[in-house]
């Protein structure tokens, strides 16, 4: 599974815009983007939207409070995914 290595460019609430420097390799809608904090929580993102040729719009699994512009994101090359049974 290829990682996709991008910035945060924007936060709007729940709403976050991502931008992959050359935009060959951007992630698919549904894969999960994954932004570790400064206190070594990790943040999940769902990409919703594909803005333009190097930049995404993603949907965040919790709250972006301190998230600021610049912040390393990691895309998994794969949905979000939750253990069943």
């Amino acid at each position: 599974m290829a990682k996709h290595i991008g910035k945060v460019v924007q936060v709007i609430g729940p709403v976050v815009d991502v931008r992959f420097e050359g935009g060959k390799d951007l992630p698919n809608i549904y894969d999960a983007l994954h932004i570790k904090r400064e206190d070594g929580s990790v943040l999940i993102l769902e990409t919703q939207q594909l803005i333009g040729e190097d930049t995404v719009r993603a949907v965040s699994m919790d709250s972006t409070d301190g998230l600021a512009r610049d912040t390393k994101v990691e895309g998994m090359g794969q949905p979000i995914a939750m253990p069943v049974g």
